[in-house]
């Protein structure tokens, strides 16, 4: 298959000094920045969605922060696999995208939303198990009704989740993320304010608690997933990429199973490891349970858009092989990765340097002025169990960055057997180590959180050694179209 490995790069012509080089070109800061930009907002949005609900939560109570937490992360993790089947349409849409066949772009996104109706009833199936579920996990006799009543509310929303991933594709894929942007950052807008009638009980809505939190995300996830609908059927849309066409496809639906199905099982193969590692500190005691539910929260502020930086990654790596460019597309990964790195840097000097910033309101302290010594006994071992976890996430959240870059390159690609097979590996090893470090060793809050950092850290540089290799240059999840006499794709 032709390639670009040895043509240079446009930035190598560029005049001016290295940061113009570095911007400058396909697969430079320009270019990474602007698909990057509006992914890293609409990360944020989903990140202050659950920030926020989480702290008002714990304002209610530490147990229901810590039931929400958890009950929130077992849900997530059955929506692993049809999530990473959904969310592989945008490799689909940024292949066919750089290769120039439009018209096959609405076909491959509507496959994504078949795969999510399909999913749907064995979703909705787990509801009645909840009380079993959470049963085995060996947490405390106030919790686990707490579990139980928002996994049961979130699970209504998991359809909506599913389809609307599978829509987004359209425009991520394509590199238009202003609109992922401006229509998450609404739907996180809403959810907020619906948190704040729903749980608390304002303009004539009824004080939920837990339950209302939970109705509040299910809401915003439906009506974000109505929104992408209608935005994807547009006239021009259906004219130009056959939106319009959603009949299933047999053999673009096979394709998605065979390169998303992988994607989708690496997603809950660590998902699932890192919910094994959650329980089980949970079962350490509740002040180590409502610390790691903060420092995870916390988390998130700097790995959501990193995650964001790293899908811009993976779309423009589609992008550049769909017009064999795998030169090119390798230039945007270590781009991508320099930006992260710099994003990482400076939100992790804060976690060390001021955790009272991120910690404050969590305990209805203002963040400008923090005086832990007004907190009793259970709250100030909190904030001192938390204090400390921060800077275990300062460390891994900078190794999470190679992790986030280089398997998401990889899966732009297509390369996700690879991907996979390590996930069988590391994710049953994370789940093995950490039963044994609290149930056989008995470790403390900071031995369990020393091997996740060490976890994160050997994860990331395996899926580094496979992009160095360069398998991934030649791969193609999409058919190659016939090249017309004046170069077109037919």
């Amino acid at each position: 298959m032709p390639h670009d490995a040895d043509s240079p790069h446009e930035s190598d012509r560029a005049p001016g000094g290295p940061l113009a080089r570095w911007l400058a070109g396909p697969g430079g800061g320009g270019e990474v920045l602007r698909v990057a930009a509006p992914l890293v907002v609409s990360s944020l949005s989903w990140t202050v969605m659950t920030f926020v609900d989480r702290l008002m939560l714990r304002n209610a109570s530490g147990d229901t922060m810590f039931a929400a937490f958890e009950a929130s992360t077992a849900w997530f993790t059955t929506l692993c696999l049809p999530l990473g089947l959904c969310m592989y349409a945008s490799t689909f849409v940024s292949q066919y995208h750089g290769a120039g066949q439009p018209r096959r772009i609405g076909p491959s996104v509507w496959q994504g939303v078949w795969l999510a109706l399909a999913w749907t009833p064995l979703l909705l199936a787990l509801v009645p198990l909840a009380p079993r579920m959470f049963s085995l996990a060996g947490h405390g006799a106030e919790v686990v009704p707490l579990e139980i009543d928002y996994f049961r509310v979130l699970s209504w929303g998991g359809p909506a989740l599913l389809a609307g991933a599978a829509m987004q594709s359209f425009y991520s894929g394509r590199g238009k993320t202003v609109v992922l942007m401006v229509v998450d950052t609404l739907a996180a807008l809403l959810n907020v304010l619906l948190d704040y009638l729903w749980i608390f009980g304002h303009w004539g809505f009824e004080a939920g608690g837990i339950e209302g939190a939970g109705w509040a995300t299910v809401v915003s996830l439906w009506i974000k997933a109505l929104v992408y609908a209608a935005l994807m059927l547009q006239r021009k849309h259906r004219a130009d990429f056959e939106t319009g066409n959603w009949l299933p496809d047999r053999e673009l639906i096979g394709r998605l199973l065979k390169y998303g199905g992988p994607s989708g099982l690496q997603l809950l193969l660590e998902v699932g490891g890192f919910t094994t590692f959650i329980i089980m500190v949970g079962r350490l005691g509740v002040v180590e349970g409502e610390a790691t539910g903060m420092a995870f929260s916390v988390s998130t502020l700097a790995f959501m858009p990193v995650w964001g930086l790293s899908m811009a990654g993976s779309i423009l790596v589609g992008q550049h092989l769909g017009e064999n460019r795998d030169r090119t597309a390798a230039r945007a990964v270590w781009t991508t990765l320099h930006v992260a790195f710099i994003y990482m840097a400076f939100v992790s000097t804060l976690y060390v340097a001021t955790p009272g910033l991120f910690l404050a309101g969590f305990f209805g302290l203002s963040p400008l002025s923090v005086d832990p010594a007004t907190l009793d006994g259970h709250d100030a071992a909190v904030w001192a169990a938390s204090v400390v976890l921060l800077r275990f996430v300062a460390a891994y959240n900078l190794l999470d960055a190679f992790l986030m870059v280089f398997v998401n390159a990889l899966k732009g690609a297509g390369d996700t057997r690879y991907i996979l097979l390590v996930s069988l590996v590391m994710a049953s090893l994370l789940s093995v180590m950490s039963y044994l470090a609290v149930a056989i060793w008995e470790f403390s809050l900071m031995g369990c959180w020393a091997i996740i950092t060490a976890w994160v850290f050997i994860t990331g540089v395996v899926y580094l050694l496979r992009f160095l290799q360069g398998n991934w240059r030649t791969m193609r999840v999409i058919e190659q179209a016939p090249v017309l006499e004046n170069g077109a794709a037919s």
